[in-house]
């Protein structure tokens, strides 16, 4: 299948959890057109930057049934959407698993285009990742980052 999209995407924090960001990388096939998102969490996960970014990629295409190809050095996101096991996780409603609100949030966006995955090796010179790599850590790093509203409150131990 030719895809019309692709998405490049990696994710950040530090600490994990700590300060994370992510970083995405958005090329249209055959063109030179590129885009490029970022954002910073004042506390966060590694993994829910990783599945944010992919996320926010899919969410920034604004036809529908795209052929999409999503690139990202994230094992946790590319297995778990390639060998299914997301999908038996949602009838079993994310029941012990991490991260529910963005996988719920993921299959909505992840319905409406045609969505291919291709995990690369990270931190391997690939310029696209090297890229969303720099992008997601730079977001981590802003000053007023944004507030990662389900992880805080799942993980609120101030009570």
């Amino acid at each position: 299948m030719q895809h019309q999209v692709h998405i490049y995407t990696d994710g950040a924090a530090k600490g994990n959890p700590g300060k994370g960001g992510y970083g995405v990388v958005m090329e249209l096939v055959g063109t030179s057109y590129k885009k490029e998102f970022y954002e910073g969490f004042r506390l966060t996960t590694n993994n829910r930057m990783e599945l944010l970014a992919v996320i926010v990629g899919l969410e920034k295409i604004t036809k529908p049934n795209m052929s999409v190809l999503v690139i990202s050095d994230s094992k946790y996101v590319v297995d778990s959407v390639e060998k299914k096991w997301v999908f038996g996780w949602e009838k079993k409603n994310f029941s012990g698993k991490k991260n529910p609100d963005l996988w719920i949030r993921f299959l909505k966006i992840y319905r409406k285009h045609q969505v291919d995955f291709k995990w690369i090796k990270g931190h391997n010179n690939h310029p696209q990742n090297e890229r969303c790599d720099e992008l997601a850590v730079y977001a981590s790093g802003l000053p007023n980052l944004s507030i990662d509203a389900y992880y805080e409150k799942e993980n609120d131990t101030l009570f």
